[in-house]
C-alpha cells in the first residue's frame, strides 16, 4: 500500500511538471554605432576606425556586423575621410585622418537605405602628471588603488574621459569626470580592483570630451553599473547619443560619435 502511494505521489508530481517556452521581448534591430576617433599624444591621428554593428536579443551569443555600408568623416574645411570595411567584420578604418583641435566633424553612415549623421568637435585634454599608489584600500584595506593626476585647464568647462585597462578585469574600467568643483586645480581619476598585484600593468587612457559625451558617458554608467537589472527586471530608457538618422527619426540608432585629443599612461603596480 505504500508502495502504491509512493508511486501515485510521483506521478502526480511529474504530471504537473509544465515546460515553459520563456519569451523575452523583442525588438527591431538597430544600428550601433562605435565611432571614438582619439588623438593620441606623438602620433599623427591619421589612423582611426569605426565600429557598426546590430542589436541582437538578449540570449544570442554574437553581435552582427553592420556590412556594406558607406562611411565617411567631412571636416569644416571640406575634407573628406572616407572608412573603408575590413573583410565583412563591421569595422571601418581610414589612414587619412587629419585631426585639428576645435575642429568640428561630422560623421555620415549610409545603411540599409538611411542615412545617419553626428557632429562632434575635437576637444583636447591635459595630461597625466603623475600616478599615486595606495595598497590600503578598499573595505579590507588591503586593495590596491591608483590615483591619477592631472591639472584642470583654470576658467575653462572641462570635461573628462577616463579608461583603465587591465587584466583584471578583461573590460576595461570607464569614468568621467567634470570640473565643476574643481577648476584650475590638481586633481585626480581614481581606480581600485582587489586582485591587482604587484608588477600588474594598467594602461590608462585620458580623452577630452565634450560636455554632450559626459552626459550620455554618465547616464550609461549609471544604468550599466552593478546594480543594474537582468533581462527580467524593468529596463532603463534608452539613452541616446549624438547621432540621428535622418532618413527615418524613429529608427534611431545607438551609440556616439566622439572626436578627442588623448594621453596615455602606462603604469606598473608597485
Amino acid at each position: 500500500m505504500k508502495n502504491a502511494l509512493y508511486i501515485l505521489i510521483v506521478s502526480l508530481f511529474f504530471s504537473c511538471e509544465d515546460v515553459i517556452d520563456l519569451k523575452v521581448p523583442t525588438s527591431d534591430r538597430k544600428l550601433v554605432i562605435e565611432a571614438s576617433l582619439n588623438w593620441f599624444e606623438d602620433s599623427d591621428g591619421s589612423e582611426q576606425q569605426i565600429k557598426l554593428t546590430l542589436t541582437a536579443p538578449f540570449f544570442d551569443n554574437q553581435v552582427p556586423p553592420a556590412n556594406n555600408a558607406t562611411v565617411f568623416v567631412e571636416d569644416s574645411n571640406s575634407n573628406i575621410f572616407t572608412f573603408l570595411e575590413q573583410e565583412n567584420t563591421g569595422i571601418y578604418k581610414t589612414n587619412s585622418f587629419i585631426p585639428e583641435l576645435n575642429q568640428e566633424y561630422t560623421l555620415t553612415i549610409i545603411y540599409d537605405d538611411q542615412t545617419y549623421i553626428g557632429t562632434e568637435v575635437l576637444t583636447s585634454v591635459t595630461p597625466i602628471e603623475y600616478i599615486e599608489q595606495n595598497n590600503e584600500g578598499g573595505f579590507s584595506g588591503e586593495d590596491i588603488e591608483l590615483k591619477a593626476f592631472y591639472t584642470d585647464p583654470a576658467n575653462i568647462d572641462n570635461y573628462y574621459f577616463f579608461e583603465f585597462i587591465s587584466d583584471i578585469p578583461q573590460i576595461p574600467v570607464l569614468e568621467v569626470y567634470d570640473d565643476q568643483f574643481t577648476d584650475g586645480n590638481q586633481i585626480f581619476a581614481f581606480y581600485s580592483e582587489e586582485d591587482l598585484q604587484q608588477t600588474d600593468i594598467v594602461t590608462i587612457n585620458n580623452y577630452g570630451v565634450s560636455q554632450q559625451f559626459y552626459q550620455f558617458m554618465d547616464l550609461l554608467l549609471q544604468q550599466t553599473s552593478d546594480n543594474g537589472g537582468g533581462p527580467f527586471q524593468a529596463q532603463p530608457a534608452t539613452v541616446r547619443g549624438n547621432c540621428i538618422n535622418i532618413t527615418n527619426p524613429d529608427n534611431f540608432p545607438l551609440g556616439y560619435f566622439r572626436v578627442s585629443q588623448a594621453y596615455q599612461f602606462t603604469y606598473i603596480v608597485q
